[in-house]
């Protein structure tokens, strides 16, 4: 096994948890009655040492319903349970998949206000409704085995489990992303071991206990599902290292993704993001205008395929700022702007000496009434996006800010727009947007992006099959190139072939 660069660690603890949001939280909501109950603790061992992660492995402290102190324990008992579903083939996939599906919707207002209470950061309404969604994110119908047969006999090919899977969650959607995981990878056959982020903890625990509640009613099995009470750089690494998780699936920043795919593991990596956008002088501009706020808004730009920076051609620049305040958005001046950044980012000294823009994390996911307060400018409760035109190379345009604010910038013409929107991106590969009406300029900005996902006039969410056709997952794995993640995922393949003519043709 591989040694985990220490330096990528040290990234990790600073990019990761110090500064989103490790405070704890002081929400006082009662969970649901199907996830109140509190864990018994369970008869454990002496402490022991565990070579497969290095860890001493103390005494467990939870244990019961997949709440872990330590990774030694989660991952022993994700075993155990997915050695018991195999047992159950893929009738019990199917049915742990409709418990989870049915418990998110049901739990979905009350999970919803609790992830809230605890990360501070998003909207009520969009926390529900992406709780409320998952029924999207496929299940077992998508493993379809694939068979040839010819003069020399039949070859089967079909998708197995590996067995035990290492997820890291974000902050962002915390139970969203934990939820969309579970059908994918337990469809796929696998168990699960969580390592959220600290500042989501709580509702990533109480979704777990809740899940694995239900299931162990229904089909005897505990465990399937399991999360790490408080994560810790310590526990991402032991999960990494420990023998008994086969797969691992990355969810977060650049340095998270760079320090799993130095674990030695094979890592499934949904890394960063910044989504662009390019409206030209043919788009529907009070369309765009109207999509750009659906999707930017949504749950205050969180979303990693939010439209975070828009370039228009000069030629509509201004009838497409009207249809912009027409919509609902509302528009900040220079001055504004220049106040708003002074808080929304702060100046630090990078590599080399040069100075760089760094996000001020007390106002990633903050309302778009709150940002307006920092600009000096007053805007009711209800409003949901803010917008200022700036320059290409402007913080809001450079970073993924995760703002309800978003940047337009003028161009001269439809490739400029595109140059300068690639640049943007950063080379992520993760998503892009165009507003147009021009075949040969929608073909143009797919090929130069390269993006994991490309939507033609819609909003972001259409390209998770929300608004758009598709399905839906909460992780993208646009690092390793996977894509949106499904339950093939989570699968290896394996052949079994057949050297007899058993063809009835």
């Amino acid at each position: 096994m591989k040694t985990i660069d220490q330096e990528a660690l040290r990234n990790v603890v600073e990019n990761v948890i110090q500064r989103l949001h490790t405070q704890p939280t002081t929400a006082q909501a009662a969970p649901p009655a199907s996830s109140a109950s509190v864990p018994t603790q369970v008869p454990q061992p002496a402490a022991t040492k565990d070579e497969s992660c290095g860890c001493n492995k103390a005494p467990e402290t939870g244990g019961k319903h997949g709440v872990f102190s330590r990774v030694c324990y989660a991952a022993e008992a994700a075993h155990g349970a997915f050695l018991e579903l195999k047992e159950l083939g893929v009738e019990g996939r199917s049915r742990v998949i409709e418990i989870v599906k049915e418990l998110c919707v049901s739990n979905a207002e009350a999970w919803g206000k609790f992830e809230l209470e605890e990360t501070k950061i998003g909207r009520l309404d969009h926390k529900i409704e992406k709780l409320q969604i998952v029924e999207h994110v496929p299940g077992v119908e998508w493993l379809r085995p694939d068979a040839m047969s010819g003069d020399y006999g039949i070859t089967l090919e079909e998708y197995a489990p590996f067995g035990v899977v290492g997820a890291i969650l974000p902050v962002t959607h915390s139970v969203p992303t934990l939820t969309g995981n579970i059908i994918n990878m337990v469809a796929a056959g696998n168990a699960v071991v969580f390592n959220p982020h600290p500042g989501g903890a709580k509702s990533a625990a109480l979704a777990v206990r809740a899940y694995n509640e239900a299931i162990e009613r229904e089909l005897g099995i505990d465990n399937l599902i399991c999360t790490i009470e408080k994560p810790s750089i310590e526990t991402f690494e032991s999960i990494c290292k420990n023998d008994k998780i086969s797969l691992l699936a990355i969810t977060g920043g650049p340095a998270v993704v760079e320090a799993a795919m130095k674990s030695g593991k094979r890592s499934i990596c949904a890394g960063p993001g910044n989504p662009v956008v390019v409206v030209d002088e043919s788009a529907d501009l009070n369309k765009a205008a109207t999509n750009i706020i659906a999707g930017a808004a949504y749950d205050n730009n969180l979303l990693c395929i939010g439209e975070k920076a828009v370039f228009v051609v000069a030629s509509v620049f201004a009838k497409f700022v009207q249809a912009m305040k027409d919509a609902g958005a509302v528009q900040l001046s220079k001055p504004q702007l220049e106040k708003l950044t002074a808080v929304a980012f702060n100046i630090e000294q990078g590599a080399g000496g040069c100075s760089q823009a760094v996000l001020n994390r007390d106002l990633i996911g903050a309302d778009a009434s709150v940002l307006a307060s920092h600009a000096g400018v007053s805007a009711p409760d209800s409003t949901q996006l803010l917008f200022a035109e700036t320059e290409a190379d402007h913080p809001y345009v450079q970073k993924e800010q995760m703002m309800p604010m978003v940047p337009i910038v003028r161009v001269p013409d439809f490739k400029t727009a595109v140059a300068l929107a690639k640049e943007a991106e950063h080379g992520y590969r993760h998503s892009a947007i165009i507003h147009s009406t021009n075949v040969d300029h929608m073909t143009y900005m797919a090929k130069a992006m390269d993006t994991t996902i490309f939507i033609k006039n819609g909003s972001c969410v259409a390209g998770l099959g929300l608004g758009g056709e598709g399905y839906l997952s909460y992780s993208i794995a646009t690092t390793t190139g996977e894509g949106i993640t499904t339950p093939k995922t989570f699968t290896r393949i394996r052949r079994c072939v057949m050297v007899e003519n058993l063809r009835i043709v």
